[in-house]
């Protein structure tokens, strides 16, 4: 019996799919507050604070975006569930696992 928990799919912990910014928008100046004890390590490990910090709010995005789907369309994905448990797929006599 096949039954829906997500549709939004996930490989090795990092979402599949389009990104959730246009990537070639333009970029934009921010003012930010850093623990500066963060800020000199990052310094001298020449990480680069901006590529970082959208990387990490993308990943933020799509999570926050995959929880809000899931809340939106729970309703939706139950009664498929129940409607599949109590009828079965269209596939149940065709497949042979």
């Amino acid at each position: 019996m096949m039954r829906v928990n997500y549709a939004h799919c996930e490989h090795r912990g990092k979402a599949v799919g389009n990104l959730p910014f246009n990537p070639a928008a333009p970029k934009k100046s921010a003012n930010l507050s850093i623990n500066s004890d963060l800020l000199q390590q990052a310094k001298q490990l020449n990480i680069n604070l901006s590529q970082t910090l959208e990387q990490h709010l993308a990943e933020i995005i799509r999570q926050a975006q995959r929880s809000q789907w899931l809340a939106e369309n729970q309703n939706a994905l139950d009664e498929y569930n129940r409607r599949i448990e109590k009828r079965g797929a269209f596939s149940d006599g065709l497949r042979r696992f």
